[in-house]
């Protein structure tokens, strides 16, 4: 998936494995993920990217964080709807916490150049 340039929003979507999902062969979770998930990837892939990232070995309330980045507020939510209607929502994966949030919105505001490392 290509990276949306310049995002207007970024979203961490914090998400747990379900037993149900866990159950799965490793085979059918990928075929899961190519069937149902990818074609809503695809769909708004000009205006939403994804980024996944394990964090089971470290945490025990979520087992994966999902990046969206997402050129505005309105692809984002379109793309939620589009996931809202398949297992992936709550089923699959509970959907722990969303967290959206600006990169360098701080600087924006004051008019000043990000800190960055």
């Amino acid at each position: 998936m290509t990276p949306v340039s310049d995002p207007a929003i970024t979203v961490f979507m914090l998400v747990k494995t379900s037993p149900e999902w866990l159950g799965f062969p490793v085979e059918r979770r990928f075929a899961l993920f190519t069937e149902q998930f990818k074609p809503i990837l695809k769909k708004h892939e000009s205006v939403v990217s994804l980024r996944f990232f394990d964090v089971e070995f470290y945490s025990t309330r979520v087992t994966d964080i999902w990046m969206w980045d997402a050129k505005d507020h309105e692809s984002y939510q379109l793309l939620v709807e589009d996931l809202r209607e398949t297992p992936f929502w709550d089923r699959y994966f509970d959907i722990v916490e969303i967290l959206p949030g600006v990169e360098n919105a701080y600087a924006r505001n004051y008019n000043r150049v990000p800190i960055n490392a």
